[in-house]
Formats: C-alpha cells, structure tokens, sequence
C-alpha cells in the first residue's frame, strides 16, 4: 500500500522537541474515570499475567499492550481503552509477566517477542466471551508484539481478529539498541536499566546461579545489558539472537489483515530502520504512517484529551 500522508497536526507549541514530546504526556497527563476490572490468567507453565477488562458485554473488542516497563495504567493505555469503549468496544489492557505490580512466578520475564503469553490472552478472551470483531492496539514494545505475532500467525489468526495497529514500535531492536547508547538518550536509558534491574536482582536472588551478577561491572552499551541479561533471563542465546527473534521486522511479510504502524520521524528511540517504507510499498496489508514530529508514545493534540495516536488507532479500527 502507498505511505499514508499523517494528518496529525502537530504538538503543544512548549513541546518544541522529540524529547519534549515523548516526556511531557507521561509526565502531565491524567486520564479520569477508567475502572477495569482484574483477572488473573494462568498461563501454560503455570505462571500468570493479569488482565484488566472494561466488559460491557459488546461485540468488539480491542486488546492493548503496554511498552516495556509499562503497564495497564499508563496514561497512553488509559487513554486507548476510554477512547474505544466510549465507542461500543469491550477493552483487555493485558499486563506483561512482572508488570502488574506482583514479581511473576517463573525464571523467565518478558520481552520484545513474545507472542506466546499474547497468544494464551487472545485465545482466553475469545473463549470466554463472544465477540465479532477483535482489533490489536500496541504501543513501543506492545507494538512490536503485535505485529510479531500478525506477522507469524498469518492466516492462522482467528478469523475475528480484523486489525492491528502499533504505535511507536522497536521493529528493529538491534538498530535501536545503538541509538539508545547515544548521550542524547542517556535519560531513557538509565531509566529502563534501573526499573530491569530491580527485577533481574530479583530474579537472581530467586534462581540462584542462572544469572551472573558480575556482569554488570561489563555494561558499556545497552547491547552488553542484552547480551548478559535480557538474553539468558528470556532463553536467548545471545543479544544477536535476542534482537534476530524478536524484532518485528523479521516477521512482518506475514501479516494478512489491514495493519497500521505509526512511527514519529522525531521519535528519540526508532531509528529509521524500525519505519519499513520498503515493505509498505510493497505490502498491500501494512500500512505505515510517519509524521514529522510526536515524540515516542506521545502524539498530543492542543485542547484534546485524547492524542493522535489514540484516534487514529480508532479511525483505522473502524474502517
């Protein structure tokens, strides 16, 4: 399909940057009035992720995934889920293994690839509802796992999954592992380093052995967190084959619905190789939309409470 021309008009005048635009809405903005209600899913293993419903018995649903260190609470999920059931939609925020607010049980915690968790959630929504129509909306990391698991199901996907949309998606991870490392991001990356730390300690002091500590003392770039950590805690043999298995972008030829990746060319965490113009061109189900500016998951419209990405997820739903 040809490039879409964005229509998103551009952000608050104060937010004159990348930096400012991705910061500023996860900072100031408050989403009122979403109640979800908790379910607790036990997975294959025996572990557990926890799913947070807006159910109203309705036909459609949509089902929302959060970027990396996210969670159902966060204003860009929040946002999505009161912008979609204000329009007749059921909503499932999932929260990845270790992102509800309760450690997992299991060694392994999540990550950019997979889909399997996500696979148990659709499969247990569309079991124990009837819906006609499902769509897929996921922001940075939930965006590379929605189309990952578009791409690898392809015409095995349950017939009433009719869209995907992802927002500000790592489609390349390895390509944005090395713009993470620029002194630009040093913000982003000491702030996601911390919040995985937090939990791979715990899981060293869980599971002891499985992991090296004195590792850490090795950490230069974001790849070395990969290759000692992400890596051997997810049952990758490497970061090389972390970001080969994970990246959506090896996977995306697959895709056989009407799918949507929006991707700000200011985005401070996409290099250029995470927005595939080439297979867009190309491929008549993917759909790919860049604006010149809207940060990373940020996307704010002056005097509105919902951003851009937020109704254009809906508009693209509805089509």
């Amino acid at each position: 399909m040809p490039l879409i021309l964005s229509t998103y008009p551009g952000p608050p005048a104060h937010q004159y940057n990348g930096h400012l635009q991705t910061i500023l809405p996860s900072l100031t903005r408050l989403v009122r009035n979403v109640t979800y209600e908790r379910e607790r899913l036990i997975l294959h293993d025996g572990d557990f992720v926890d799913l947070d419903w807006i159910d109203k018995a309705q036909k459609k649903l949509v089902i929302l995934t959060h970027g990396l260190e996210g969670d159902s609470n966060r204003q860009y999920i929040r946002g999505t889920a009161k912008l979609f059931s204000e329009h007749n939609y059921d909503v499932l925020a999932w929260n990845c293994r270790s992102c509800s607010g309760e450690m997992n049980q299991a060694f392994r915690l999540y990550n950019h690839g997979e889909i399997g968790d996500f696979g148990e959630v659709i499969a247990h929504a569309l079991k124990t509802r009837d819906y006609q129509k499902v769509v897929l909306v996921g922001y940075s990391m939930g965006g590379n796992i929605t189309l990952k698991y578009l791409g690898v199901n392809g015409h095995q996907l349950p017939d009433v999954i009719r869209r995907g949309i992802a927002i500000s998606a790592p489609t390349d991870l390895g390509a944005s592992a090395v713009l993470l490392d620029q002194p630009s991001n040093r913000f982003y990356r000491n702030r996601f380093r911390k919040k995985l730390l937090v939990k791979i300690n715990q899981k060293a002091t869980r599971f002891p052995g499985r992991l090296d500590m004195s590792k850490l003392q090795q950490v230069k770039r974001w790849r070395d967190f990969d290759e000692f950590f992400s890596a051997p805690v997810n049952n990758y043999r490497d970061a090389d084959d972390f970001y080969n298995q994970a990246s959506a972008i090896n996977f995306m030829a697959g895709i056989t619905v009407p799918t949507l990746l929006l991707n700000a060319q200011n985005d401070p965490l996409l290099s250029p190789e995470c927005s595939p113009g080439w297979l867009a061109e190309t491929h008549k189900h993917i759909f790919l939309e860049t604006p010149r500016t809207g940060g990373h998951v940020g996307f704010q419209v002056p005097g509105d409470l919902y951003t851009y990405a937020e109704r254009r997820a809906l508009a693209f739903a509805e089509q």
